[in-house]
């Protein structure tokens, strides 16, 4: 009403400002949102030794010819359950990006997947998975061969036995890439290091470990003269002390403080958990209740943190005869639906033949609901518009925020093209702004 008079005087506001500056600082630095960079609908783990140049173009072709001896990938497509009656322009997008981009984060595995070696055998594998990391840089950068836009290693963890020597593998890494990588030669890095570096520390069950990650990170920055802050880990959470602590409280967002902003991404690691609850082999499992509360724990604990979420994988894979191919194809992309629709948008594969189903399954998760969130967008934005038609529901700011993102999340793995946010009458910067309000506007990998 004109000419009303606030009850509270103006000093009131002044000091619940000054009340609540502590808090407003703690919730802008520890819970600053998603900054809109691309997240990996997967994660590769391969043996380190295992991995060269070629490997990407190598697993795209096997899932293809996987695909192929299985009828091709329109008959895999049901399994992602797609409409047989469309399934031409997934199936086709699929294809090209087994072609293109078969692998977006490849994890050259130093760790569980690499085993114990004598020192110099590990010595040799930390150098040449530089070399390697770095001739994907290069082949990514100028268009020679596909290339994965995330990669890099997972070393041992920081417990006592093999603290040193995942320490010592991580040391050769790093400083092979910067040293010998020759990225900032070739004008593709400032400082010598991969724009999609991963660095992927496993096993953490405590505070000091993370804060002792934090000072490695300090330490070679220094070493090797890389910007303070250039460094970033994921944490593999395989260990009961993380979603429960000694003192009855959850260690992660001790954790994520403690890191410093240096935490990219959280991974549940389905087998070394489920094992370590004495869960039997027979009934390990993406889907077991000990991992649905494991990682419901994880997804509370880095909610508003900017920090990723990945889940883990299964370990059947479609090696065998035509009947278990496609049961576990099933399998696969089931599993893969299910973490989508709970929230958690990347997961581990294991094996070149996992991803037709790990593609097509995402690709059919973000064309579904494509045109009803692109309806409530366009609805939410110009909702206060005259001529707009409404929609039938009346999103909030946070929901049309989830909405956007999955629009922009489909586009960023290919699923979705940027004409077809136009053709529904989306502006793609408008979309990826209400995404991800106050965002810093950059090129993150795959976004060109």
């Amino acid at each position: 009403m004109a000419g009303a008079t606030p009850a509270l005087p103006e000093s009131f506001y002044r000091r619940a400002d000054h009340v609540l500056a502590g808090t407003d600082a703690d919730l802008a630095r520890f819970y600053p949102g998603d900054a809109g960079a691309r997240q990996p609908i997967h994660t590769c783990y391969i043996p380190a030794d295992l991995v060269t140049v070629d490997t990407p173009t190598q697993w795209g072709a096997a899932a293809l010819s996987a695909a192929d001896a299985a009828g091709g990938l329109s008959a895999l497509a049901e399994l992602a359950g797609v409409d047989a009656a469309t399934p031409d322009d997934l199936v086709d997008r699929v294809s090209r990006k087994l072609h293109d981009e078969p692998i977006e984060d490849l994890r050259l595995d130093l760790e569980d997947g690499y085993g114990e070696r004598p020192d110099h055998e590990e010595d040799a594998a930390a150098v040449e998975a530089a070399r390697t990391v770095a001739a994907f840089a290069r082949n990514r950068a100028d268009g020679s061969a596909p290339a994965p836009a995330f990669a890099g290693i997972r070393f041992k963890c920081l417990e006592a036995a093999t603290r040193a020597r995942g320490l010592r593998t991580l040391d050769l890494f790093l400083s092979t890439l910067v040293r010998e990588g020759g990225l900032k030669d070739a004008g593709i890095s400032a400082d010598g290091l991969p724009e999609g570096l991963v660095l992927t520390l496993p096993k953490v069950s405590s505070v000091e470990q993370v804060r002792v990650m934090v000072e490695v990170c300090l330490a070679l920055e220094d070493a090797l003269d890389l910007p303070t802050g250039r460094l970033r880990f994921e944490i593999q959470m395989e260990t009961p002390p993380m979603i429960l602590g000694l003192d009855g409280t959850c260690p992660i967002p001790a954790m994520l403080r403690a890191a410093e902003g240096r935490v990219s991404s959280l991974h549940y690691g389905t087998y070394d958990y489920s094992a370590s609850l004495g869960i039997s082999g027979q009934f390990q499992s993406m889907e077991h209740p000990a991992a649905d509360h494991a990682k419901n724990v994880m997804q509370v604990a880095v909610a508003g943190t900017g920090v990723h979420l990945s889940d883990g994988s299964t370990n059947k894979l479609p090696v065998g005869d035509a009947a278990q191919r496609r049961e576990t194809w099933a399998l696969h992309s089931r599993l893969v639906r299910r973490s989508l629709e709970r929230g958690f948008y990347q997961g581990w594969d294991l094996h070149a033949h996992q991803l037709p189903t790990r593609y097509l399954t995402n690709y059919a998760f973000y064309r579904d609901a494509f045109d009803d969130a692109a309806t409530r967008l366009v609805a939410y934005a110009g909702r206060s518009v005259p001529g707009i038609e409404a929609a039938d529901v009346a999103d909030e700011p946070a929901t049309a925020r989830a909405l956007a993102r999955y629009v922009v999340r489909g586009v960023l793995c290919g699923a979705v093209g940027e004409d077809e946010l136009r053709a529904a009458g989306l502006d793609p910067h408008t979309v990826r702004a209400v995404a991800n309000p106050g965002a810093a506007s950059s090129s993150t990998p795959g976004t060109e």
